[in-house]
């Protein structure tokens, strides 16, 4: 009698499931899916983005009251809103502790050069933004072109724990790299003479030059650097809706409006 029951009892589960599979709409699993790339991907219900000062790729504190700019920021922004989470900024001095942040599961996104070196630590998207790099030099700077920075003892700065350091080395041997820890550190270390020339992103070096009147960005480029949305190792259940994310935000102007709001400069392309 027991057995009889039990087996009874089970055969009424089975069939009160199959019932429960048999109402659930398409409505009700793309929430299920939903739910599940929200955890993945902002575990703490809130996206917390990792941005650093100073740089229009990712923040740049707004004046007067203005909103924040950067598009770190906005797609950060939008992405959160598709995502469905509260959006959480958290501003760093310089880009290594934002990308550390990353890396340590401390934040949730970033939107930054794509390089092997930190594909070890985080997965990306596919790239969103191209932009050229080069170098920034004071009014009266007897640097012209970039062969003039293959001088020997000349000081070039680069952004602490950034990658151009070790790219700008095999490049120009002679000079000599200066790691800057922030870069308003930079604009000051260029305006007292104690670096020659300051090289990264074009759109930050742009940016720093509306601080140094009669300075120029030296023309051409010497690297590339290939930005895209980084997120901590471990959350593959979001891969795919970051990489749609992206398709349909350089598609629709997203990323667009964001460069233009940024009023980021340089040679930006979609891809």
């Amino acid at each position: 009698m027991f057995k009889r029951n039990a087996l009874a009892a089970i055969a009424l589960t089975l069939t009160a499931l199959l019932q429960g599979c048999a109402h659930t709409t398409p409505e009700d699993t793309a929430k299920q899916n939903l739910a599940v790339v929200q955890h993945a991907l902002a575990p703490t219900g809130s996206l917390r983005v990792a941005m650093y000062q100073g740089s229009p790729t990712s923040y740049v504190a707004g004046k007067d009251g203005d909103d924040p700019r950067g598009v770190g920021y906005d797609v950060g922004q939008a992405f959160a809103q598709k995502l469905g989470v509260p959006f959480e900024p958290k501003v760093f001095p310089n880009n290594a502790e934002a990308l550390k942040a990353v890396a340590n599961g401390d934040a949730d996104f970033t939107f930054t050069n794509a390089t092997e070196e930190r594909a070890k630590v985080m997965d990306f998207s596919p790239t969103v933004l191209d932009v050229e790099k080069s170098a920034l030099v004071v009014k009266n700077s007897r640097l012209k072109k970039l062969d003039d920075l293959n001088r020997r003892g000349l000081r070039i700065g680069v952004s602490k724990g950034s990658s151009t350091g070790e790219e700008l080395k095999p490049l120009y041997p002679k000079a000599r790299l200066v790691p800057v820890p922030t870069l308003a550190q930079a604009v000051q270390m260029l305006r007292q003479r104690k670096i020659d020339a300051f090289a990264t992103n074009n759109a930050i070096l742009y940016e720093l030059s509306d601080k140094l009147p009669g300075s120029r960005v030296l023309p051409d480029h010497w690297g590339m650097e290939h930005f895209a949305i980084g997120v901590p190792k471990g959350r593959e259940a979001g891969q795919e809706f970051v990489k749609d994310f992206v398709q349909a935000s350089v598609a629709n102007g997203t990323v667009q409006k964001a460069v233009e709001r940024a009023n980021l400069r340089g040679t930006v392309a979609a891809q």
